[in-house]
């Protein structure tokens, strides 16, 4: 028996990194997989073919989660599409790094619209769906540094941290209708933004995590598959750091 055979998952920003990972291992676990993409068409238009290759039934969904009006339709649309919906990943978000000095209000507003904002667009639109059937899985992306903070990523910290408490609250209003909300908080995670990097310097943040390797996407996947699992059925309110030990 898969995982998470029979359940309908919609992961926000899976056309590559680790939203594309969550998506194939959920794929793998036997969910039915809805997603969305923003500008790569290509990459989501060839995610729906892969999906469906694993014999479960995918769509991808070009969608923006954070404008509100979107999101609610993304959620309806979904729900229409697949009979419902019982894993919301929300794993779509964005960088516009710069020191506070240098850093501007659309800088600043910008990241807060995605990386939160879309947040509370989508399981504010996906609440009445789940407390009607009175289960569901909540899965946040977060971060490493919504934890500790980093010089020059003021606004993703934020962003981050926010999510954080966001998480915990709807744990605490929707936990008596059985839906639950985790957050996940990737440390370094090698994708193909870390690939333009400066090998030296990405070496010198392997040595500085106990592990003493940077994370793959996968590593990230597999807690979502826990996170959205029965297997974790008694767990919410939770931030799981999948960080190599970095802030141990």
């Amino acid at each position: 028996m898969k995982l998470l055979e029979g359940k309908t998952a919609l992961v926000t920003g899976a056309s590559k990194g680790i939203g594309n990972a969550v998506a194939k291992k959920f794929a793998e676990q036997g969910a039915n997989v809805a997603f969305t993409y923003l500008s790569s068409v290509e990459k989501g238009e060839a995610l729906e073919k892969e999906l469906e290759s694993m014999g479960i039934k995918a769509k991808g969904y070009r969608s923006d989660a954070s404008d509100f009006a979107a999101a609610e339709e993304l959620i309806n649309s979904v729900v229409a599409d697949f009979g419902g919906l019982d894993i919301l990943v929300n794993n779509a978000g964005i960088t516009k790094d710069n020191l506070l000095m240098r850093m501007n209000e659309e800088m600043w507003d910008t990241v807060i619209n995605v990386n939160l904002k879309s947040v509370f667009n989508t399981v504010k639109a996906a609440t009445r769906t789940f407390m009607k059937q009175r289960s569901g899985s909540i899965i946040n992306m977060t971060s490493v540094v919504g934890i500790k903070g980093n010089a020059g990523q003021g606004n993703y910290a934020a962003s981050k941290a926010g999510i954080i408490g966001f998480t915990k609250s709807v744990a605490l209003e929707l936990g008596s209708r059985g839906v639950r909300s985790n957050a996940i908080a990737p440390g370094f995670i090698e994708t193909e933004m870390t690939e333009v990097l400066d090998e030296k310097m990405v070496q010198s943040w392997r040595d500085a995590i106990p592990m003493k390797r940077g994370g793959k996407p996968e590593d990230v996947a597999d807690c979502a598959v826990f996170l959205a699992s029965d297997m974790s059925a008694y767990i919410s309110g939770q931030v799981l750091q999948v960080d190599g030990g970095m802030l141990t």
